[in-house]
């Protein structure tokens, strides 16, 4: 029998890691027209998660895009980890997914089971969002590639955005940081099995239930952390909302050795990309080392969500988050806007 393919050996980047530069893109995109609806409530032109079209008083239709190269080497946790991924941005705007179509990109070194097992990976997290997928396109290249264009629908005055996040807010963080570093660890063997798989089963896992618990609470703001880390999500969030954010740099979860990794230097790329798009808009105190400030600027892939909440309702949501979210935890609050935009302590 053939040895079974290992699909992070086509990929020259994995999962987010793979993004190009916030900073990159943002000068990509200025030279572009802007072109004015009434009823579009968030375009290209912000840092959100996805656009935003108001169909009807009631109704606002929410869209997204993403997806990447591999991950991990089975087709199909690819797969799952990547639908997860795409259903994130729905999430993190308070919306329902409910439609979805690929985007694949299929190796000539894939067989037809490992497309197969990689969409029915997709497949699977999309019905378990509670979305359909109606279709999509497929080409061949070297390199796979796979994710989804999902469609969610939501109230207009229930849609969360990214730039609304409010001073005496509280900060809530629903998964741990140091997949960037972990999985670049892991092409040097030197992750244990037991914690790379629960790596995998983080990515795996949807912000669905967070989503669910979160739109009962007075929340005013919220992303997902993804490819440009905790620290790059921040930075753009507290710009939108010309707030600062004061992250408590010990109080971020992290996932078991990453820690130790970054100290040895084990960074992906991303990592530094991160680090110079928001670096001149964060202020750390003294305290906070140099491997720790790696481990926030790392790029996550289907991370948590960040989440401005109001003080007063922060600890019942973290409390019922923690039911079924047990790493999610408060880290830090939203302030009058400082000369820097995140400060670390």
């Amino acid at each position: 029998m053939a040895d079974r393919i290992q699909l992070t050996k086509l990929a020259h980047c994995a999962g987010c890691g793979a993004k190009v530069g916030a900073g990159t893109l943002s000068k990509m995109l200025k030279s572009l027209p802007v072109h004015h609806d009434e009823r579009l409530l968030v375009g290209f032109d912000t840092s959100d998660d996805c656009s935003v079209y108001q169909l009807t008083d009631d109704c606002c239709v929410i869209q997204t895009l993403d997806f990447f190269p591999p991950i991990v080497d089975d087709p199909y946790t690819f797969g799952q980890i990547a639908a997860a991924n795409a259903l994130s941005d729905i999430f993190a705007m308070g919306a329902e997914p409910k439609l979805a179509m690929n985007i694949l990109c299929t190796s000539t070194k894939m067989t037809d089971m490992d497309v197969q097992a990689l969409l029915q990976g997709g497949y699977e997290k999309v019905y378990e969002a509670g979305a359909l997928i109606t279709g999509g396109h497929s080409i061949m290249g070297e390199e796979p590639k796979y994710g989804l264009s999902v469609t969610g629908f939501a109230h207009p005055e229930a849609v969360l955005l990214n730039s609304k996040a409010k001073p005496g807010d509280c900060l809530i963080l629903t998964k741990p940081l140091g997949i960037g570093i972990l999985t670049t660890a892991a092409k040097g063997e030197l992750v244990e099995p037991e914690l790379y798989q629960r790596a995998v089963v983080q990515m795996c896992t949807l912000n669905k239930q967070a989503r669910d618990i979160m739109v009962q609470y007075e929340v005013h703001a919220c992303t997902d952390v993804t490819g440009f880390g905790l620290l790059g999500h921040a930075y753009e969030m507290a710009q939108g909302a010309k707030v600062t954010l004061a992250v408590q740099a010990d109080a971020v979860p992290v996932l078991p050795g990453v820690r130790t990794w970054a100290e040895m230097g084990l960074l992906p790329e991303g990592m530094y990309r991160n680090r110079m798009f928001a670096e001149p808009g964060v202020h750390a105190a003294p305290g906070v080392d140099a491997a720790l400030q790696d481990i926030l600027y790392d790029p996550q892939t289907s991370g948590g969500l960040l989440i401005a909440v109001a003080e007063k309702q922060a600890d019942a949501l973290c409390r019922q988050l923690a039911d079924t979210i047990p790493c999610a935890c408060i880290i830090g609050q939203v302030e009058p806007q400082q000369e820097a935009f995140v400060h670390l302590s």
